[in-house]
Formats: structure tokens, C-alpha cells, sequence
């Protein structure tokens, strides 16, 4: 039993079906989640994912999924308004902090909510930007395309893994396969160049991640995925701040600035490599 102010509070863990309350919440304060997100996260890490209770009454909301022995991400931080500003925010983080160890964590929070984060040992890495467009054009005739489904799941894990820092097996297998989605890779002389998977959520379609070994690659990859949803349909794109290639093939597709996140640590700051990450592919997940 926790204690927030002067009425019970409790902390537990969300069952996989009270998931969905997290993810209303999430879709409420515009953050957009996918369609078949609630599967995929959940199965990440099913102890992952926490719920504060006022007197049996769900108030708030966070997740630190965590990926093998040293790393995790911070999301679905959320206290429904009428029950902000009374500690039950805090009081969860801290009881999230707590189960995470010495290891090491990321998140992408608000822009404004920086020094607080800082306060509780996170530093900034660098920015995240969340730029909106519309799907269609012509679909790229490119002798590498295939779906990536043809690549074996090993060869995709590695490749993935220089790119997110750890080992997300069991999320992979089932963020690729989502219902609705389009995953596809890029190869060259039997080389994997890059891959990329675009998915339908309550509002259009976001692609994450899209990581590739280059600009040109990656350019081929985004006008597949976005040419393979409904036309005329909002996609969204979340590129690091410091790839200016994946900046400049946003701003090449006319797509709008919508919002930036502060991506953060708590420990070391993972060596990515930024210049060949051209979509996240989360904020919640990283």
C-alpha cells in the first residue's frame, strides 16, 4: 500500500486487458498510439507497466520496459488531469525508478518538463521531432526492396540491435507482424541496408523505425512504406534532431514540424548511431 496525500494509493501492476485504459489515455492527450500497439508493448516486458489506484479509482499511469540486463524506457507517464497536481505522478515514478536498479534508462518526455526530469538523475541526449505528411506517391521500382519477411529474423535482430543498443527480440517479432503494418528491408549484394515499418494508428499512419545506412536508402524505404497506405492519409515521422539527412527528407516530403520530445538518460547515453536512424521507432519504447 502507497500513500499520496491523505487517501489510499495503490501501485500495481496492469493486467494486459486494463492495458487499454493506458492507451486511451495515451490517445487523449494526443499522443496517437498505433493500432496494435497495446499487444506488442505488453508483450515486451509484461511487469513493465504500472497502475496508481485512489481508492480503486485507476488515476495514473507509467511503463519502464525493460530490454535484458542493463537498459529501459520511461513511458505512458500520465495522471488524468483532474488528479494532477497532488503527488500521485510522483509517487508512481518513484515507485518505477525504484524496480529499475542500476540500470540504465531513457525517455522522451515534453520539452518543458527537462529540469525535472534532471532532478531525478536524467540528462539530455539530444531532440526528437515529430513531423506529420500525407501517405501516396509512386511506389519505388528498387531491385533491393523485398518484405521483411524474406530476411531471416536473425540477420534483422543484428541489424536492429546497432541501432536500438540491446536486444528486443520478443518485441521485434511482434512489432513487424502487426495486423495492418507493412515491414519492409533494403538489401544490396546480400547486405542488409536498412528496413522500416509503417503502421496504422487512431490517427493515420506513423512509420517507425526506420533505420538505414544512408540517406539514400533510407529515401527509397520511406516513399515504399508511405506509397503502401491509403493515399491521402496523415503519417508521421519522429527523426533525432541531429540526423539532418532524416530532417531533410522530412522537410523533402513536405512534411510539418508537429512537436519535439527531449530524449533523456539516466546513466550512460547509449552509443546510436543517430546518423543512420531516420524514424524511431517510439516514443513510449524508445
Amino acid at each position: 500500500m502507497k500513500k499520496a496525500g491523505t487517501k489510499n494509493y495503490d501501485i500495481r501492476v496492469l493486467t494486459r486487458a486494463e492495458f487499454e485504459l493506458a492507451i486511451d489515455w495515451a490517445a487523449r492527450e494526443g499522443w496517437n498510439p498505433g493500432l496494435g500497439d497495446a499487444d506488442c508493448f505488453h508483450a515486451a516486458d509484461p511487469e513493465g507497466f504500472l497502475l496508481g489506484e485512489l481508492d480503486g479509482e485507476p488515476v495514473a499511469s507509467i511503463s519502464v520496459v525493460r530490454y535484458g540486463d542493463g537498459f529501459a524506457f520511461l513511458g505512458f507517464y500520465i495522471v488524468r488531469p483532474e488528479y494532477r497536481g497532488r503527488g500521485f505522478g510522483y509517487t508512481l515514478w518513484q515507485s518505477a525508478m525504484a524496480r529499475m536498479d542500476d540500470r540504465v534508462v531513457g525517455l522522451d518526455g515534453v520539452v518543458d518538463q527537462q529540469e525535472n526530469y534532471r532532478r531525478s538523475g536524467f540528462e539530455l541526449a539530444h531532440r526528437n521531432i515529430r513531423y506529420e505528411g500525407r501517405t501516396g506517391g509512386a511506389r519505388p521500382d528498387h531491385p533491393g526492396l523485398r518484405p521483411l519477411a524474406d530476411i531471416s529474423f536473425e540477420r534483422l535482430l543484428a541489424f536492429d540491435q546497432e541501432h536500438f543498443c540491446v536486444d528486443r527480440a520478443t518485441f521485434l517479432d511482434r512489432w513487424i507482424r502487426q495486423p495492418g503494418c507493412a515491414s519492409l528491408a533494403l538489401e544490396d549484394n546480400g547486405s542488409l541496408k536498412g528496413y522500416g515499418v509503417i503502421r496504422p494508428c487512431r490517427n493515420g499512419y506513423k512509420i517507425g523505425p526506420l533505420f538505414s545506412r544512408d540517406g539514400e536508402v533510407a529515401e527509397v524505404l520511406f516513399r515504399s512504406l508511405v506509397s503502401r497506405a491509403p493515399e491521402g492519409t496523415p503519417v508521421f515521422l519522429d527523426v533525432p534532431e541531429t540526423n539532418r539527412d532524416a530532417v531533410a527528407l522530412a522537410e523533402r516530403h513536405d512534411m510539418s514540424l508537429q512537436f519535439e520530445t527531449a530524449r533523456m538518460y539516466r546513466g550512460a547515453t547509449p552509443a546510436l548511431p543517430l546518423a543512420n536512424i531516420f524514424g524511431i521507432t517510439s516514443f513510449e519504447l524508445g
